[in-house]
């Protein structure tokens, strides 16, 4: 339960974001997963000048600096810009193998000059990549030290902090941000702070308004319009996210995550075909867990077990890559596993040890959901109390919670949960979406006689 401090502190926030609004409307005309992320700042902003720059390519920008740093290897700033510069390499191929080239790069500075902001807090985005909460909140909240009056640091501290579950730190955090620097990275944050406490139709406002704020036809726009589509998917409404993923794919064509975006509305509106099509492309573009999950979902919908099963194995593959590259997905692949039914007890280990690394409201799902995959639901619900606390509007997570009710032979509750999850999104996953439909008519029958 929310305490009266951490209402207020969240009630701040939401008003503060009216302001805004209001004078974003007044100024240029009011025309938001959720773009918040972990790993490199899904908003483009970066602490140091000429980090990226315009009308260069990433590969460019590698090149350029690399020559810069052979004529003088002791330009400690250059190697921070080439840091970040691999950081954005990583982004766009979700190849790990960056984080070591961002690691060599950012060290070699700290050699130099130990306290200098945007390569501490460059230390902490490449931590965020990994997933190292713990240890991206050290470096965030060192790089705070150093200037508070930036706000690339604390957009580090908030993500950390969300991470690892410490939300009213988080909504204070991020009201400083806010303050200091009114912009997509700021706005986009608190998004996402509004969607996890269940204020949906506050965190699309706030995406619009990060959306509105972005550079027309730059990446980071394109990402954050895609956050606003996907925000659109999750309360059940296909037609505004397809506007939001097409939008992007015109401004930007063959933008992955518009593409896999735009592949999910089409399975949920059974055109598997079209789907498959846009997925293929997605996953052969970049391959990450959650892209090749969905599209072996959609072979599995479609009677296809072989085509299934090649993605699923591309998955373990993909963790492996990770792994070593220093990333931890304990979280996503014990969820992936549980799904899988997939050697459930090292799955439910899994889950704990994630839940100890980082116990946020998804880890707690996670948690719970294996639990149930084993025939725990006693503890199962606990954990999934949990994931709900907030009060977030997550249609899978209160379907877990449904089927975990209906397992202990609460029916009521379980009926709640599941006409929540259906009546929010009922497209809200290809696997169990006609499960919920199925028990929650079970229930209401029987309920009848």
């Amino acid at each position: 339960m929310q305490t009266l401090a951490q209402n207020r502190n969240l009630n701040r926030v939401i008003i503060f974001s009216v302001i805004i609004l209001f004078a974003i409307a007044v100024s240029w005309g009011l025309a938001s997963r959720r773009a918040v992320t972990v790993g490199f700042d899904g908003n483009g902003e970066y602490p140091i000048e000429n980090a990226s720059r315009v009308g260069t390519s990433v590969d460019e920008q590698i090149q350029t600096l690399h020559g810069l740093l052979r004529e003088n290897p002791n330009d400690w700033q250059s190697y921070t810009q080439l840091g970040f510069a691999y950081l954005q390499k990583a982004r766009e191929t979700s190849d790990p193998s960056y984080y070591q080239k961002v690691e060599e790069a950012l060290t070699k500075t700290l050699e130099h000059h130990s306290d200098d902001y945007a390569t501490v807090s460059g230390m902490g985005t490449l931590a965020l990549a990994r997933h190292q909460f713990h240890a991206a909140l050290e470096w965030g909240e060192r790089a705070r030290e150093l200037n508070p009056d930036r706000t690339y640091a604390y957009g580090v501290i908030a993500d950390a902090q969300i991470e690892l579950g410490q939300y009213a730190e988080a909504i204070e955090t991020l009201q400083i941000m806010v303050d200091l620097r009114p912009d997509m990275s700021s706005y986009s944050r608190i998004s996402y702070i509004r969607e996890l406490h269940g204020d949906t139709e506050g965190a699309l406002e706030m995406m619009q308004a990060a959306v509105d704020s972005g550079v027309p036809n730059a990446e980071n726009t394109a990402w954050t319009r895609t956050q606003l589509g996907n925000l659109y998917f999750n309360t059940g409404d296909l037609q505004h996210a397809e506007l939001e993923y097409v939008r992007t794919l015109n401004d930007r064509p063959g933008y992955v995550y518009a593409l896999a975006g735009l592949g999910r509305v089409r399975a949920a509106q059974g055109k598997t075909d079209e789907a498959i099509e846009l997925l293929t492309e997605a996953t052969k573009v970049m391959s990450i867990p959650e892209f090749a999950i969905l599209l072996g979902d959609v072979y599995h919908a479609n009677g296809q077990p072989e085509m299934a099963n090649q993605e699923y194995d591309l998955v373990a593959e993909i963790d492996q890559l990770q792994q070593a590259n220093g990333v931890d997905l304990d979280m996503e692949i014990a969820l992936f596993n549980a799904d899988q039914e997939k050697d459930l007890d090292a799955t439910v280990e899994h889950a704990r040890q994630a839940y100890a690394n980082r116990p946020s409201i998804q880890a707690a799902d996670v948690l719970a959901w294996s639990l149930y995959k084993i025939g725990n639901y006693e503890e199962a619900k606990i954990y999934s109390e949990e994931a709900l606390r907030l009060g977030t509007k997550d249609a899978l997570k209160l379907f877990h919670a449904g089927m975990i009710a209906y397992r202990l032979g609460e029916n009521a509750e379980a009926q709640e949960y599941l006409e929540q999850a259906l009546t929010i999104n009922p497209y809200f996953s290809i696997l169990y979406s006609d499960e919920a439909k199925a028990t929650l008519e079970s229930l209401k029958a029987e309920g009848d006689q």
